[in-house]
């Protein structure tokens, strides 16, 4: 790797461990992580904190794997942004500025996919909703997606970084939704009826 690229990996990792959603709550007068779900993502902050607060939350989660992989894409090509968009949802899932305790990954993974692979984000997103809509189960719709995603490329014939961050990315997200997978067989996972405040729903990002 060339030092450019070497910089935009470590400078994608610190954008991803930017705590949006925990600065968002200290704002706000709560610790995110002693609210809701305890994740420091998007929709752990929508569903305590409100849309207001988790939109912008949620955009800026996107951002953060969405713009080190842009950057890697027109700098090198796919490799760099795989590398890159892996390095900023690694700093989201265990960010340093937050002793390594994040979110789940969803949010900053879909922005990875957004640059990289823009028609296939797009059809997840579409898969995402269908699934939630149909279900109710965040969690549910988030994994789907997530597995969905490097099957999607291996047809599409997609360069192997591509499929392989797929792949880690879709795994790394299933495992951090064990507990999800466990109320789902449970029945007892909470059902997302709506996404304004207090509304029930693990979160996913």
């Amino acid at each position: 790797m060339t030092a450019g690229q070497v910089i935009l990996v470590i400078a994608a990792y610190l954008g991803g461990s930017l705590p949006f959603g925990y600065w968002a709550g200290r704002l706000h007068g709560i610790d995110i992580r002693q609210a809701g779900s305890g994740n420091t993502g998007a929709t752990n902050v929508w569903r305590v904190l409100g849309k207001r607060v988790g939109i912008p939350v949620l955009l800026l989660d996107i951002a953060k794997g969405f713009v080190p992989a842009l950057i890697g894409l027109q700098m090198a090509g796919a490799g760099t942004a795989i590398v890159a968009g892996a390095a900023a949802v690694v700093g989201h899932t265990f960010p340093v500025f937050l002793g390594f305790g994040g979110g789940k990954g969803m949010a900053t993974s879909a922005g990875v996919v957004l640059a990289v692979t823009p028609v296939q984000g797009l059809v997840l997103a579409v898969v995402f909703v269908v699934v939630l809509w149909l279900f109710r189960y965040v969690s549910l719709a988030s994994m789907v997606a997530a597995v969905l995603y490097p099957i999607t490329c291996l047809l599409t014939g997609e360069p192997w970084p591509v499929i392989a961050f797929g792949a880690i990315a879709a795994v790394g997200i299933v495992a951090r939704h064990r507990s999800n997978i466990g109320r789902l067989r449970a029945g007892t996972e909470s059902q997302t009826r709506s996404f304004g405040r207090g509304a029930p729903g693990r979160g996913a990002t």
